[in-house]
């Protein structure tokens, strides 16, 4: 697996590779698209913004790298987390609300998630077939009158001043709009409209933090004597066998450092808690499984070497010490879909690869499939060994091998998913930059587009040796201290006004790690979309610059367009 690069900045700034496009910037081959409102990403904040601005009666062009819309929703993750459902309107409401109807089953977004099982009160009632809600987010850009071009990587931003004036895709054709909107997960637009980014978790001393920079969280510290877990799978207090942390020996010969770290394992020293360090969450695919007669073989790469997987033999026989009667869950929660589908979510060795992600946010088109292919091969092999090897017990054999990938969702990949699962890439640093004290309701930002509710929320950076064993760095699953939904503030999805003064960024936007690892739900980058584009049709409307838009108007028809604004304090308590 190709390592990254240490990175040692704090904060980056595209201006040098602004300026080297600026010395030989590619002529436009082909004629190019005007529009009102282009949108750059057709998440499902993508389609969000897209589908506002154009029921404003602005044209609209949304323009996808890939060839499917939705993003994450609907390429896989199809149990959505998202807090409390009082905090969702809007588009997203309505998107949900339409998408679950389809199976005859209405949401109640007038009240709260109630634990199940020990559990987060979050998630479950969205559960839905990934290829259901591809379809209904491309029947509402169709029916909004949006014009979608897929296939559309981005290749460089022509600007003047602080306006961008037109984008030019691999090809050369040229995208020319008034206001644009980044709904990427990795913030490309932005990055290469040379706005101020970081990819550092920035120490707890930056903005007097708790939880962010170098982590290691008590909860997941290497320990034998776990609790034995109840039906679903969770143990007194709410932790699921998927996240078992073991002291498990990281050397390929046991007590031997000479011999070299296991396949799986990160290099490097452990660093000190709460300094600042590179690197993002681990990434996976969360895949979506099918027990149906017709599913198909999870088949291995053609490299597949059982070696590889060592790390995962020496956690089962410590699972297997303790006396756990492990089933598949010990490697992925996994939760019901409809029609004999299972969402797959992923564990403590599951989906996720950490270290493998760190590359991915700057790196081109080309090099991020080939880091998807990464992922995708390393998941296979560990769902082949988990259905053959014989370090692996039988009853885990035996359920992994009921399952396969459904013959009806991802046609055009074979049944595994098209989208990775980008947890955080680039995010923006403007004038407002959202913390912990924003999340845990110690401060609160002026002007929200939207509501945040779900806890401190953080996969693992690194899978690293501290003190002789294999430890999870950087892994966080917390509340938010029984804070209430927090706004999101407008400061926190517009550049600074000195380097973009049409752009809003909404997926990859202005705040801290730690804060990111709550904001970072699906359900709330189509919040933060839908408002940036009825901010963006405002300020064409007006003649003024995204800093500019009047906050009193804007957020009078965030009302009328259902958008929820605040935490009423009827609602009560945590509201997660």
């Amino acid at each position: 697996m190709k390592r990254p690069a240490f990175l040692t900045l704090l904060t980056y700034s595209a201006a040098c590779s602004l300026t080297a496009w600026a010395q030989s910037p590619p002529s436009p081959t082909a004629a190019g698209a005007e529009a009102d409102v282009c949108i750059y990403g057709g998440t499902s904040g993508g389609v969000a913004a897209a589908v506002q601005a154009a029921r404003m009666g602005k044209k609209v062009v949304l323009l996808e790298p890939g060839r499917h819309l939705g993003g994450m929703t609907s390429g896989g993750l199809s149990a959505v987390d998202i807090g409390d459902p009082r905090t969702v309107g809007g588009i997203a409401r309505e998107y949900f609300t339409r998408l679950v109807a389809g199976y005859g089953k209405t949401l109640e977004w007038d009240k709260p998630f109630m634990s199940k099982g020990g559990g987060p009160a979050t998630g479950g009632a969205y559960s839905i077939e990934p290829h259901v809600a591809e379809q209904v987010f491309n029947d509402m850009v169709k029916e909004a009158g949006v014009t979608v071009r897929f296939s559309s990587r981005l290749a460089q931003v022509q600007k003047e001043g602080t306006r961008i004036k037109a984008l030019i895709l691999e090809g050369g054709q040229s995208v020319r709009a008034g206001v644009f909107v980044d709904t990427t997960y990795e913030g490309d637009l932005m990055a290469k409209a040379g706005v101020s980014y970081t990819l550092i978790r920035e120490g707890n001393a930056k903005y007097g933090e708790t939880y962010n920079g170098i982590s290691y969280d008590p909860k997941y510290q290497p320990r034998t004597g776990h609790l034995k877990p109840g039906p679903t799978g969770r143990v007194k207090g709410g932790q699921g066998v998927w996240d078992r942390d073991l002291p498990l020996d990281p050397y390929v010969i046991p007590g031997d450092p000479k011999s070299g770290l296991l396949p799986l394992l990160n290099a490097g020293d452990p660093g000190t808690p709460g300094e600042p360090a590179p690197g993002v969450q681990a990434y996976c695919f969360r895949l979506c499984l099918s027990t149906a007669a017709d599913r198909l073989p999870i088949t291995p790469p053609q490299d597949y070497n059982p070696k590889r997987y060592e790390l995962v033999a020496r956690f089962i026989a410590g699972c297997l010490a303790m006396g756990d009667d492990m089933d598949l869950r010990w490697f992925s929660k996994h939760d019901a879909l409809p029609h004999d589908k299972w969402d797959f979510n992923t564990a403590t060795f599951g989906g996720n690869l950490p270290g493998a992600s760190w590359e991915w946010p700057e790196a081109s088109y080309d090099r991020r499939v080939e880091i998807a292919k990464e992922h995708e091969n390393y998941h296979r092999g560990l769902l082949h060994f988990l259905a053959t090897d014989s370090r692996v017990p039988e009853k885990v054999r035996a359920d992994m091998k009921r399952y396969g990938l459904p013959k009806d969702e991802f046609k055009d990949n074979a049944g595994w998913p098209h989208q990775l699962y980008i947890r955080e890439a680039r995010r923006m640093v403007s004038d407002l930059v959202l913390t912990e004290h924003h999340t845990f309701g110690r401060q609160v930002a002026s002007h929200s587009m939207g509501l945040g509710s779900y806890g401190t929320d953080t996969h693992e950076i690194r899978r690293i040796v501290k003190d002789g064993v294999v430890q999870r760095e950087g892994k966080t699953a917390g509340g938010r201290d029984g804070a209430p939904p927090y706004p999101i503030g407008y400061g926190a999805i517009v550049p600074k006004a000195s380097e973009c003064t049409n752009l809003y960024v909404t997926f990859a936007l202005s705040a801290s790690h730690t804060a990111f690892s709550s904001i970072r739900m699906e359900p709330v980058f189509m919040v933060t979309s839908q408002s940036a584009a009825t901010a963006a049709c405002q300020a064409l409307d007006a003649g003024v610059e995204v800093q500019k838009v009047d906050q009193t108007k804007l957020r009078e028809q965030l009302v009328k367009d259902k958008q929820v604004l605040e935490w009423k304090k009827e609602w009560g308590g945590s509201g997660h």
